[in-house]
């Protein structure tokens, strides 16, 4: 019997998860949900939140969100080189039956830009305000779910995306520190 290798087969396997999800969000309000959850963390959401701080903190809300702006420079800079280097095409652009209701920022899968910086801010955000986790953890997961459901990347380009943003995150409050 003839065997795929093993990357071939967690390819095939990513694809399929990704299409089965895509599907799903065709029913109900899934799918309107998943695109104004991804609109907003195109950076409308971040931005606000930064705003709030500043607000409803002074200064230190101002360094809040100073920290989260410095994570986020790294955060952009570190996935737009891994976008470049691995050139990864978007599910939506490999699989006709994969519809992406909403336009992908760039054209590259590999990571999910969305989910780093969702991860890596809500880390960062919840180091400084705990009290903000109930928000900001299904917040993160949503948007990181809304990348696959809405065709646009891979789990794998989440999972990737989720662990660097970690990363990203706990170098940020070790450098902070």
């Amino acid at each position: 019997m003839d065997r795929l290798p093993l990357h071939k087969r967690l390819s095939a396997g990513d694809a399929g998860w990704c299409l089965r999800a895509n599907r799903w969000a065709g029913h109900g309000g899934c799918r309107g949900y998943f695109a104004c959850v991804s609109r907003l963390g195109d950076g409308v959401f971040w931005y606000a939140l930064m705003a709030a701080m500043v607000l409803f903190d002074g200064m230190r809300g101002l360094q809040a969100s100073l920290h989260l702006a410095a994570t986020g420079v790294v955060a952009l800079s570190l996935y737009k080189l891994l976008k470049r280097w691995t050139k990864r095409p978007r599910p939506c652009a490999s699989d006709p039956r994969i519809l992406a209701p909403v336009a992908p920022l760039d054209e590259f899968s590999f990571p999910s830009g969305h989910t780093l910086h969702a991860v890596a801010f809500s880390i960062v955000a919840v180091a400084h305000y705990p009290m903000l986790a109930w928000l900001l953890v299904p917040f993160a997961a949503s948007v990181a779910a809304s990348r696959v459901v809405l065709g646009l990347h891979y789990p794998s380009d989440v999972l990737a995306a989720t662990a660097i943003g970690t990363g990203l995150a706990s170098v940020s409050l070790w450098v902070a520190g």
